[in-house]
């Protein structure tokens, strides 16, 4: 794998940069790949794929310093050009932080700009020899420092990882995600789960929408969003049939409660993540009820999704093993490793690591396993707390003719209605989620449906009250399951013990919002393990720490506020 992390201190559209590579016939094609991708370039980092994952561009855009203080990694090569257009000029700053990014030996390219920020770079442990292109202004050197090198910035630089064998424990998004991710690195995994097919929990729900989450102050959970759906469309687009699997329809945003969403400053480049509807969406909602004096949004790079196809097209990937009718019971810790016992303590399955991600049932597994490893009662401890909601999706095919107010594509706000899937050879709809506490007497399909139906009738009143006779007849399908919810609604991922080489990991809590966090969350799991730069921003990737309710939990990145 290559990864290249660029950081550019203003953003850019795709436009732009195809007219900038039109008449280099080299360079064109590359720069067409790359415009693809190259959409809502808001501050912050970017994660883009290419060549099927083998090859990673983190697009970090905004000002120099804060973006290297939410750096993490070790970087083979350095190319500095701070005559780029909007360059601000260096300090001894940005000498010393990029300093933190190198390893003795770290080759730096320089495009000499006639200040002396070259020598600065000296100061900090650079070392300059001759260009081969000595017909430029570039100076060549490397980082070799006199002194013996050290850092602080643990936690996020734990040791790399030799690719071995492991277990991933959960056959769902979660799961899958991250044993795709992991095979991609050259990890032999095996997914063991409890029941015989994969995507046989909450993540087997027959469709899903993957849409960014907007707030007027652009908070924590909005930005991981958009993160998360770029990266889930990327492998939709990869593995996925366009049409039948997924489709990228864009998402209508009814905001029944009439606030606005969005922050009136919001920029250019976020327009191309959620703007107002334009007029011929919102004509559409209108015609099925949403009412004119309320809020409609427009995500045009939202999407609907089966996940049961993504989970098996990652489970089809070379390296992964899938193993059904495996429950784990506890975990034991060897010289070598991990046994996985079931619940006659038999060896079911040995690994050099083991992944949770098997939503409720991880925190009794710790538990169980606690009588053996002592470690893991504390670690259960230091988790957010997790409860479960209970869902029911409505749906039915669509009857032929068909004269409903249905709009043209996806619409969420208050519960969603995706209005067209292919369905084994038919048109279906679907109307969700019901949310219910699994600490409450469990409702009726026939509750959930009218609870469906409430949902719809604020949504898109006129559908709902056309679609009120399906629902009251009892005639409809109904799906249903129970989601794995933090208590501050964000995914766990990290270590479960204090250990420098952790071994037992867990990746889960994923909620309503299991298709935008997944491939996030297991891209930034594999990149802690193998040394490579996070997907994310090191402050956000601290927000999600599996432990984060340990009291003493310090991690070296810029607060949250």
């Amino acid at each position: 794998m290559l990864h290249y992390v660029a950081l550019s201190s203003a953003s850019f559209r795709a436009d732009t940069l195809l007219a900038s590579f039109a008449a280099n016939s080299e360079l064109g094609t590359a720069a067409r790949a790359l415009a693809q991708q190259c959409h809502g370039l808001l501050p912050g980092l970017h994660r883009l794929s290419f060549d099927q994952g083998r090859v990673l561009l983190t697009l970090c855009i905004g000002e120099t310093a804060p973006l290297l203080r939410e750096q993490q990694f070790v970087t083979d090569a350095l190319m500095l050009d701070a005559t780029a257009p909007g360059e601000a000029p260096w300090d001894g700053w940005t000498a010393k932080a990029l300093a933190r990014q190198c390893r003795r030996g770290t080759r730096v390219t320089w495009a000499d700009d006639g200040s002396n920020f070259h020598e600065r770079l000296s100061s900090c442990g650079f070392t300059w020899g001759t260009c081969s292109d000595t017909t430029s202004t570039l100076r060549c050197g490397e980082f070799n420092p006199h002194w013996q090198q050290k850092t602080s910035r643990a936690p996020w630089r734990e040791p790399t990882v030799t690719p071995a064998d492991c277990v991933v424990i959960g056959a769902g998004l979660a799961g899958a995600s991250v044993a795709a991710s992991l095979a991609r690195r050259g990890w032999q995994v095996q997914v063991f789960d409890q029941s015989a097919t994969a995507a046989a929990g909450a993540s087997g729900l027959p469709v899903g929408l993957l849409s960014p989450h907007v707030s007027s102050d652009d908070c924590l959970l909005s930005r991981l969003s958009r993160s998360g759906v770029r990266l889930t469309s990327q492998a939709a687009h990869e593995l996925l049939r366009h049409g039948q699997d997924w489709a990228a329809s864009g998402v209508l945003e009814h905001r029944i409660d009439g606030s606005a969403g969005l922050s009136p400053t919001w920029p250019q480049a976020g327009l191309e993540w959620s703007r107002p509807a334009p007029p011929d969406v919102a004509a559409a909602a209108w015609q099925a009820g949403a009412a004119t004096h309320t809020q409609l949004l427009w995500h045009p790079c939202a999407a609907w999704i089966k996940p049961a196809e993504l989970i098996g097209a990652w489970l089809a990937q070379p390296g992964v093993q899938f193993r059904g009718d495996a429950h784990v019971h506890t975990l034991r810790r060897g010289a070598t490793g991990w046994s996985l016992l079931d619940r006659n303590d038999q060896v079911i399955g040995t690994a050099q690591r083991v992944v949770l991600a098997n939503a409720h049932s991880a925190l009794p597994l710790l538990l169980d396993s606690a009588a053996l490893e002592t470690d893991l009662s504390a670690a259960a401890g230091s988790l957010p707390t997790v409860y479960g909601v209970r869902g029911q999706i409505s749906w039915a095919t669509h009857t032929t003719p068909e004269a409903l107010p249905f709009p043209t594509g996806p619409v969420n706000g208050s519960g969603s209605l995706i209005p067209r899937v292919p369905w084994h050879g038919a048109q279906a709809w679907f109307v969700g989620a019901s949310y219910q506490p699994d600490t409450m007497t469990e409702w009726s399909v026939e509750k959930n449906h009218l609870a469906n139906l409430g949902r719809l009738q604020k949504l898109l009143p006129a559908l709902g009250q056309a679609l009120a006779p399906a629902f009251e007849s009892g005639r409809l399908e109904a799906w249903r399951a129970t989601r794995c919810v933090t208590a501050d609604r964000l995914p766990m991922v990290g270590p479960l013990h204090d250990d420098p080489s952790a071994s037992l990991w867990i990746c889960a809590g994923m909620g309503s919002r299991g298709l935008s966090y997944c491939v996030l969350c297991a891209e930034l799991l594999a990149a802690r393990w193998a040394g490579e730069p996070l997907p994310i921003e090191a402050s956000l990737a601290g927000a999600l720490e599996a432990r984060r309710c340990r009291a003493n939990l310090a991690v070296d990145a810029p607060s949250i506020v």
